[in-house]
């Protein structure tokens, strides 16, 4: 497959890349702030950490079950329940909520993504979360001090967001490949409405491939928390970008624009907009849809001829 390079000179998609890198980082310090709480006070000790046990391990799920509830749950609860903007800036003006399908689990769209976020999505993260803490706590894996290393340690945790999207990226496009979107990654992409919950919805075996970023860092000599800022991403951005709105209103003439159009769209076409926003990755390897018709006869007619 030939890079296109050509996204380099053009003015739209550069515009929309700072845009996506500026709410990135928004959304970066955010998660940072959270993460420092979780360490400091919701993660066991390392003492406890250094043996593998279930009495541990479950409260780092129920952390996680927890922080799930809170950041998707808002969401869901002001956007979806309480509807304060009703369907403004909702691009598909339909609430999933009226759709009684039996697609889905319970013929809810929304008791269906919560049924797998929490019996698949969750369950997994921690799992992986846990290995990692206890191959950090026992010294089976490199442990940088931040003391001792701190120009590595800072630079890390700004690059965890990039290795985080290309790793997304590749393992997304393994997806579609047509064994696993067959009988895996279908599911996700029932949610043609997406809603919050949606975000980690997925098969158990497409969860093992989306969570197995977070092994990364048992090749790369880190800290626990650079570790637990991929797996709070994993777990919990998808919430943000599954909304379903293009703005949020925050007040009578403001409001804030998420970036999630990138998204969206891929929940529309499929066969598009695998990675991120912040990311070049799709324009790199032809996969990006900006929304206009130009954009999508172009896309689809390469993808039919492929």
């Amino acid at each position: 497959m030939a890079l296109d390079w050509s996204w380099f000179t053009d003015s739209s998609f550069i515009a929309d890349y700072i845009f996506g890198m500026i709410l990135e980082s928004a959304l970066f310090y955010i998660i940072i702030v959270v993460l420092g709480f979780v360490w400091m006070y919701l993660t066991p000790s390392i003492e406890t950490m250094k043996t593998l046990s279930i009495d541990w391990m479950a409260l780092v799920f129920l952390r996680n079950v927890v922080l799930t509830i809170l950041i998707v749950g808002t969401w869901y609860f002001f956007l979806y329940m309480k509807k304060t903007q009703s369907t403004e800036f909702k691009y598909n003006q339909k609430w999933p909520q009226e759709n009684k399908s039996s697609t889905f689990l319970f013929k809810s769209q929304t008791l269906d993504s919560i049924f797998w976020t929490f019996a698949s999505g969750v369950p997994i993260w921690t799992l992986y979360e846990t290995l990692m803490l206890w191959l950090y706590s026992s010294g089976r894996i490199p442990w940088i001090d931040p003391t001792v290393h701190p120009i590595w340690f800072i630079l890390l945790i700004f690059l965890t967001p990039v290795i985080h999207e290309i790793h997304f990226y590749f393992a997304h496009r393994l997806t579609h490949v047509k064994f696993l979107y067959k009988w895996v990654h279908y599911l996700h992409h029932r949610y043609i409405n997406p809603e919050p919950w949606s975000g980690i919805a997925m098969h158990p075996v497409e969860h093992i491939i989306y969570f197995s970023g977070i092994f990364l860092f048992a090749l790369i000599p880190s800290h626990p928390l650079h570790m637990m800022f991929i797996a709070m991403r994993l777990g919990l951005a998808p919430s943000q970008g599954h909304t379903g709105f293009d703005k949020i209103v925050t007040g009578k003439d403001s409001m804030v624009e998420i970036g999630i159009y990138n998204h969206y769209l891929h929940h529309k076409y499929f066969e598009c907009n695998y990675g991120e926003l912040t990311s070049p990755l799709d324009k790199w390897f032809g996969s990006f849809h900006d929304g206009t018709k130009k954009t999508h006869e172009k896309l689809f007619k390469v993808n039919k001829t492929a």
